[in-house]
């Protein structure tokens, strides 16, 4: 029987707007990204959920609680699904880092999926962990709808992984918007079929009307 993950992004957060890196800081969520999330639940509202998954981060942890609103159900971190982690450059902003680390920037803009931040990991590392930890969701949830909310890069490679594109351009031709939702059908643990991606149809107008 087929698995239906219902795969989000985390709401903003309180560096979403200054440009910073935020992989593996343990940030919280601002209020517009809480506004987002509820934007979010509100989008699944009529959805039937068996089971809900996130990172154990807290803006993911604050995201899927506010998602799966009224639902009686608990909650399942999943430490594989978290960010990536962006070393010696976390909570700089990338006009920084771009200065102060400038040949090691460059060889991860051409290829952030082999080349990782000074301390940090390569998206090869957080696919490698974040890929089977999804697969596994699938498995012990056979013929039933789990939600589960991940990270912008984590994201990201994941599709790439799943829709056979180069993990390699990831950055380039995979968007995850803030609070964004992807609906992935697992026929079996090894073959998904995407659905749905990155899909903020639930808050983009509430956000920009006056």
């Amino acid at each position: 029987m087929s698995t239906r993950i219902l795969l989000a992004r985390h709401g903003g957060t309180l560096w979403s707007n200054e440009d910073r890196f935020a992989g593996s800081t343990d940030i919280d969520l601002s209020d517009e990204g809480r506004a987002q999330a509820m934007a979010l639940g509100q989008r699944l509202a009529g959805e039937t959920i068996d089971a809900v998954c996130c990172s154990p981060m807290k803006r993911a942890i604050e995201t899927a609680t506010l998602a799966m609103g009224s639902r009686p159900l608990e909650l399942h971190p999943v430490a594989d699904l978290r960010e990536i982690d962006h070393g010696l450059w976390e909570g700089k902003r990338h006009a920084e880092v771009e200065a102060q680390y400038a040949a090691d920037y460059l060889a991860w803009d051409a290829d952030p999926f082999l080349a990782p931040p000074p301390g940090g990991e390569s998206g090869l590392q957080v696919l490698a962990r974040a890929l089977p930890a999804l697969r596994q969701i699938a498995i012990d949830h056979p013929g039933q709808t789990v939600l589960v909310v991940s990270h912008k890069a984590t994201n990201r490679l994941l599709l790439c992984s799943l829709l056979g594109t180069d993990p390699r351009l990831y950055r380039e031709k995979v968007t995850q918007d803030l609070a964004c939702l992807n609906v992935l059908i697992f026929k079996t643990p090894s073959a998904a079929r995407v659905a749905l991606m990155n899909d903020v149809s639930h808050y983009a107008k509430v956000l920009s009307s006056p």
